[in-house]
C-alpha cells in the first residue's frame, strides 16, 4: 500500500488489542469497524452540517457561475467574496471523506500484513521465512505464510521463534466457517463459493448505504457529481476481489454502520431545518448590508462637515474615495516638482 497505507501501523495496534480480547480475527474486525465509525461521528456531523450549508449557498453559486461564465477571473473573485461575506467554505465537508479513504487504505494494509500489524513480527523475519519456504513476495505473502504454518507448524522451525510459531498456529482467522485470509475468486466451485459471501454483501450494502445516505442527508448533487459516490464505492468494491476476505467483512460492516449513522444524523441534525437556518443567516447578512449607517464626511465644495446616512455599498465607495484623496495629497509634491537642471559642466 506504500504511503497510503501509513495508518496500517496504528490501526494494527488497535486491532491487536481487540483481538486479544475476543480471540477472533472476524469479531476483531467487526468491533474495530464500529469503534472507527464512533470516533469519526463528530466529523460526520460536521459533514452533515456542511452539506446543508452548501445547499443553502447553491443558488448564489449558480448565479455567480452563470453571470460570469465568460470571465473566470471575475468568477473566482465573486466566489472569494461569497466566502468572506457569508462564510461559505467549499472544502468544509472534505475531511470526513479524506479520513474514510485513509482508514480504508490502512485496513487494506492490515489485512495484507496481519503478521506485522497484529502479531507484531518484524518484516525482516517474515521476508526471510517466506524466501526459505519458496513463497512469492507479494501482497499475499503473510496470509500464505499463515496458511502454510497452520497446516504444518514444523515448516516454521528455525525460521520463527517457538513463541511466534505458537502465535501464528493459533491465530484464529476463521469466521462463520470462512477463512478471512484467503482472496475470493469469481467461481462457483464448492470450495471457493463461501469466499464470495462477504464480497457480494459488500456490494449490496454499498448500494444500500449510498441510497440511505443520499436521502437522509438531503443531498442534491448535479451532473457528474451525483455519480461520484457510486464510482468511488465501486472502486473499493473491486478491491474485494484483490485482497483477503477480511477487507470485504470490514467494508460490509462499515456500510451497515453508516446506514444506521445516517438515520441517526437525520433525526438529530435534520438537513432541511439546518438549511433553513443558514438561509435565514444569509438573509440577515444581506439586510445588514442594506441598512443605512451614519457617517461624517467633509463637503469638498464648501468645506463643511456633514453627517449623512449611507448603505454598506456607499460606505465602501466613500472609503475608496478617501483613500485615493489621501494618496493624492501624499504624493502631490513628487508629481509637481520638476527635475533639477544639470549644473554647468555636468552631463545630462
Amino acid at each position: 500500500m506504500g504511503f497510503l497505507g501509513f495508518l496500517g501501523g496504528p490501526l494494527g495496534w488497535v486491532m491487536d488489542l481487540i483481538y486479544q480480547l475476543v480471540n477472533s480475527y472476524g469479531w476483531a474486525i467487526i468491533l474495530f469497524t464500529i469503534l472507527v465509525r464512533l470516533v469519526m461521528l463528530p466529523f460526520s456531523i460536521k459533514q452533515q452540517k456542511s452539506t446543508a450549508r452548501m445547499q443553502a449557498y447553491q443558488p448564489m453559486i449558480n448565479e455567480i457561475n452563470k453571470k460570469w461564465a465568460n470571465d473566470k477571473q471575475r468568477q473566482s473573485e465573486e466566489m472569494m467574496k461569497l466566502q468572506e461575506e457569508y462564510g461559505f467554505s467549499p472544502m468544509a465537508g472534505c475531511m470526513p471523506m479524506l479520513l474514510t479513504f485513509l482508514v480504508l487504505f490502512g485496513i487494506i494494509d492490515v489485512v495484507y500484513k496481519p503478521l506485522q500489524h497484529i502479531l507484531r513480527i518484524s518484516s525482516t523475519t517474515i521476508s526471510a521465512a517466506a524466501e526459505a519456504l519458496g513463497i512469492a513476495s507479494n501482497y499475499m505473502t503473510e496470509n500464505t505464510l499463515i496458511a502454510r504454518i497452520q497446516a504444518d507448524p514444523s515448516v516454521a522451525e528455525g525460521l520463527f521463534s517457538a513463541e511466534q510459531i505458537q502465535q501464528i498456529s493459533s491465530f484464529n482467522m476463521n469466521f462463520l466457517g470462512i477463512d478471512l485470509g484467503r482472496t475470493p475468486v469469481l467461481s462457483l466451485a464448492p470450495e471457493t463459493l463461501p469466499l464470495l459471501i462477504f464480497p457480494v454483501l459488500s456490494v449490496l450494502t454499498m448500494f444500500l448505504s449510498n441510497i440511505i445516505m443520499t436521502r437522509m442527508s438531503g443531498q442534491e448533487m448535479q451532473g457528474t457529481m451525483k455519480w461520484m459516490p457510486w464510482i468511488m464505492s465501486l472502486m473499493f468494491v473491486t478491491y474485494s476481489f484483490q485482497v483477503p476476505v477480511a477487507f470485504s467483512l470490514y467494508y460490509t460492516i462499515s456500510n451497515l454502520v453508516m446506514c444506521l449513522q445516517s438515520v441517526f444524523l437525520k433525526l438529530v441534525y435534520d438537513p432541511e431545518k439546518m438549511k433553513q437556518q443558514v438561509l435565514a443567516e444569509i438573509e440577515e447578512k444581506k439586510q445588514a448590508k442594506k441598512r443605512k449607517k451614519q457617517v461624517t464626511v467633509t463637503d469638498e465644495a464648501t468645506g463643511e462637515t456633514v453627517t449623512k446616512e449611507v448603505s454598506e455599498a456607499e460606505m465602501i465607495k466613500i472609503r475608496l474615495a478617501r483613500a485615493r484623496a489621501l494618496d493624492q495629497e501624499k504624493y502631490k509634491d513628487e508629481r509637481t516638482t520638476p527635475l533639477a537642471a544639470p549644473a554647468d559642466g555636468e552631463e545630462n
